[in-house]
């Protein structure tokens, strides 16, 4: 690492802290990784010389993990069978709100098929690239379309529930977890969940394994009750804060006529997304009895960090909404390659 990108993470990481702050005494939800994320977006088109703290991430993600598992209860888990109709009715959602991002990429933005496709799908960011980048599509194209989804979605679902629904910062009603509000076997039982989950994860080939696995080894000591308390605020909020930044600082040496492109494509595939969303959940909502702002959050094409995390804001069962968009991923990972093998013979 150069003391140059050592200055550059530096300065993402204090405009993100400043941010956060401010989008938190506003009212922000999920202001500790909105803020950072938009501000450095920002300074990113503008050249500020903002770097990605990527290194950092592999060592918070875990931490969000160990929060979400900890909201798991065995009330929750009992509902579980419930959850098939959302299930249902999800495999139908991917495939429309898919169909209408390939048209976005492909007859708006020109791209050719093959990228167009893996643009398109809603799934991991890092398995669209490899699988893209192997068929021949573009992958910085694919990579930047991806990260426009992620961070046009937070924003346009945080600020949709900030501005219309009026949820506020504050978790969700969660109180403050103070350093020393653990005691000795809980700060160990919580780190083990995170130093052991995340390798595990990655043993056991999960998708997001790094948040994932920390996430099912601590709902599982919460469950059977070793531990009761969440990770401290404090951590969580530098945790957010770090993600929010690598988020915005994408867009890194992306001239900014490219990044106004994207992102514009980004909102507009989206938006037929998030209407397709909308669309599915009322189904849902009207066929379970479900909250409709949870199986929005369950259904919206976000990352599952960032989803799980503004669950988590707003008060939703943040386990729902969490196994919903581990699914998603993994049918997106499973169907793409077989969908496009399929329409690539048909086209032959």
């Amino acid at each position: 690492m150069t003391f140059h990108s050592l200055k550059g993470q530096v300065l993402a990481l204090g405009l993100g802290s400043i941010a956060g702050y401010g989008a938190f005494r506003i009212g922000m939800p999920l202001p500790w990784m909105l803020g950072p994320m938009i501000v450095n977006t920002l300074a990113s088109m503008f050249r500020v010389p903002v770097h990605a703290p990527i290194r950092l991430r592999p060592f918070v993600i875990p931490i969000i993990g160990v929060m979400l598992g900890a909201s798991v209860t065995s009330e929750i888990l009992a509902q579980m069978p419930q959850w098939a109709v959302t299930l249902a009715v999800l495999c139908p959602f991917l495939a429309v709100a898919a169909f209408v991002s390939f048209r976005v990429y492909r007859q708006i933005g020109g791209y050719d098929p093959v990228t167009a496709y893996y643009a398109a799908m809603p799934g991991g960011l890092n398995e669209m690239i490899l699988l893209g980048t192997a068929n021949g599509g573009d992958e910085k194209k694919i990579a930047l379309a991806h990260a426009s989804r992620v961070l046009v979605t937070i924003a346009m679902v945080g600020l949709f529930y900030g501005l219309f629904l009026h949820v506020r910062s504050g978790g969700g009603g969660r109180t403050w977890i103070a350093l020393d509000g653990l005691t000795i076997l809980d700060w160990l039982t919580l780190a083990g969940c995170a130093a052991i989950g995340a390798p595990l994860g990655q043993r056991l080939r999960l998708p997001a394994a790094n948040l994932l696995g920390p996430m099912i080894l601590s709902a599982a000591a919460h469950v059977s009750h070793i531990v009761a308390v969440a990770p401290p605020s404090l951590l969580v909020i530098i945790a957010q804060i770090v993600l929010g930044s690598v988020i915005g600082c994408r867009f890194v040496n992306v001239p900014a006529k490219e990044i106004g492109r994207d992102l514009l494509l980004g909102i507009l595939s989206c938006s037929g997304m998030l209407l397709a969303a909308v669309a599915f959940s009322l189904l849902t909502s009207e066929l379970t009895g479900t909250p409709i702002s949870a199986v929005f959050l369950a259904y919206s094409p976000g990352g599952l960090t960032e989803m799980s995390l503004l669950a988590l804001a707003m008060g939703a069962d943040a386990a729902y909404v969490s196994v919903m968009q581990i699914l998603r991923i993994l049918m997106i990972i499973v169907a793409a390659p077989i969908v496009f093998r399929r329409t690539k013979s048909g086209r032959a």
